[in-house]
């Protein structure tokens, strides 16, 4: 039982720890464009020139 006041607090500090970095992340704009890498990876590079 006494293992519970030392596990109760760990679980909480990290589920408030994923629970920022998710919104740092949404903040960040990690999530703007889900469907470009998707689409990115259709294109054909060989149309795109040299640079």
């Amino acid at each position: 039982m006494n293992v519970l006041l030392l596990l109760v607090p760990i679980a909480l500090l990290l589920g408030l720890t994923g629970l920022g970095a998710f919104f740092w992340a949404l903040r960040s704009g990690q999530y703007d464009d889900v469907d470009g890498a998707a689409w990115r990876i259709l294109e054909d590079e060989a149309d795109k020139p040299d640079a």
